[in-house]
């Protein structure tokens, strides 16, 4: 009979992903509380362990992460198709990153103890993946639930279709290995995956008419150049903020608000013939989209049901001829893995349950639940500061992720123990902004003053137009 090990903290954190990472982080540095890690991972940094060889961070590295530690150095990159932004950390560099954060912080502290390769059963217990270890903790105060966005990538997730024996069907960890020995490739999934994979075969000098692409959703897409922070970027981030409230004051329906933001460059589709109908928050470079508008041969508004030697069937019941020697890539998995609620408190008596409270920005979110749980007194307080913002899979639900982020900023702004921290915080992309230079300067001025006048109006019309969708179907 194996024997249970007590263990003994005021915290047990379920999971070591980014979220989980962030939430300890902002603890340590505002508590003296103590807390167990417990991950199915041998490394922290969840999902980016199982990451696609070639992926690279959405948003600049300099708010991405923990909040006492940069992640890259700053610096903007001069060659490539995020020339002139700011640097996007790999999947290599970001998981080094919480290794680092986990020897190098988290454990000298003597306050976390971190068990990889476990699984968590409940009831402040977890067993080992190794071996016959099994663990029961004595919380004293919550458990930390890191796992809500039960995050799915290509090389772990199951797929929705069956493939014959004999065809290539690789998730895109193996296409850098793979891709030589082939001379045309299948893209299957619409999503930013799929964009990785099609960009980097063009960039490696594939033929833009040997790739195939299965695109059942076409996306809107976030323009990089307005996600950067820090003064030097005030008028393409803070300008494009601005023009995001003020399309949004005046749109008369969801695709007027779309073809306005577009029309600002602050939104960009792929082929501007199309009506996307996804938004998951992917953020892309206009050289991104250059490159993906040299791909003719794209299969819209229906998913792959079974590949075949020498056939597609798709979802529709059409058949297409398929050469055997295609190189079929699968982008299909779906990051985030929602329950029937999207949302729930984060705070709940004994239980935190992190969630994104600035979509998308989850490590953010993370580290102001922290500092909401290690500030504030009761969970009715620190609910109405956390309140969750459900990540959206549709336009529409963009827009109502865009309500509750302001919602949030407004109570946010109107506690100034909150208000401070946060303007202090290196993960909010707008944290560096120098309110002197925006007064010294008549342009930017004027900018916030947009900002101001068109913020409730917004927000008004967005509920307004959200309703009218709802109603609509």
């Amino acid at each position: 009979m194996n024997t249970i090990e007590q263990l003994e903290a005021d915290y047990l954190v379920i999971g070591a992903g980014a979220v989980s990472m962030a939430f300890v982080d902002t603890m340590l540095t505002e508590t003296d509380a103590s807390f167990v890690m417990v991950d199915r991972h041998h490394m922290p940094g969840g999902h980016w362990n199982d990451a696609y060889p070639f992926v690279r961070l959405h948003q600049p590295s300099a708010f991405y992460g923990v909040a006492s530690r940069d992640l890259g150095s700053n610096r903007i990159d001069e060659t490539g198709s995020n020339n002139g932004f700011y640097e996007l950390a790999s999947g290599a560099e970001v998981s080094a990153y919480f290794e680092q954060v986990m020897r190098q912080r988290f454990l000298p502290s003597g306050r976390v103890s971190y068990f990889p390769m476990c699984t968590y059963t409940g009831d402040g217990q977890f067993h080992s993946l190794m071996s016959s270890a099994e663990y029961d903790v004595s919380i004293r105060r919550k458990t930390v639930d890191g796992t809500f966005f039960n995050t799915s990538v290509p090389s772990t997730h199951q797929r929705k279709f069956d493939v014959a024996e004999g065809v290539t069907c690789v998730a895109p960890n193996e296409l850098p290995r793979r891709a030589a020995n082939h001379k045309q490739f299948t893209i299957l999934g619409g999503g930013k995956t799929g964009m990785d994979a099609a960009v980097w075969l063009l960039d490696n000098g594939a033929n833009p008419d040997s790739i195939c692409w299965v695109c059942p959703r076409d996306s809107w897409l976030i323009n990089r150049e307005t996600t950067q922070p820090g003064d030097a970027f005030f008028h393409q981030a803070v300008g494009g903020f601005a023009a995001q409230l003020e399309a949004m004051r005046v749109a008369a329906s969801v695709d007027d608000l779309f073809e306005r933001l577009e029309a600002a460059d602050v939104m960009f589709r792929i082929d501007p013939s199309t009506n996307p109908t996804m938004f998951h928050y992917a953020t892309i470079s206009r050289g991104e989209i250059d490159q993906l508008r040299r791909i003719n041969n794209v299969i819209r508004m229906t998913r792959v049901s079974h590949i075949g030697p020498d056939q597609l069937v798709m979802a529709s019941g059409e058949v297409l001829p398929a050469d055997p020697e295609i190189l079929y890539i699968d982008c299909t998995a779906t990051a985030v893995q929602f329950t029937e609620n999207k949302t729930q408190p984060v705070f709940e008596s004994d239980l935190i349950t992190l969630q994104a409270l600035r979509a998308p920005l989850v490590t953010f979110s993370a580290a102001i639940t922290a500092y909401a749980e290690a500030n504030f007194d009761n969970d009715a307080e620190k609910n109405r500061l956390c309140a969750p913002v459900a990540l959206a899979d549709n336009p529409t639900e963009w827009m109502a992720s865009f309500v509750g982020n302001m919602i949030n900023q407004n109570n946010w702004s109107q506690n100034p123990q909150m208000r401070k921290w946060i303007s202090d915080c290196r993960l909010d992309p707008f944290g560096g902004l120098s309110r002197e230079a925006i007064a010294a300067d008549p342009a930017r001025a004027k900018t916030m003053a947009s900002i101001t006048e068109n913020a409730v109006p917004a927000v008004m019309n967005l509920q307004k137009l959200i309703a009218e969708a709802h109603a609509t179907g």
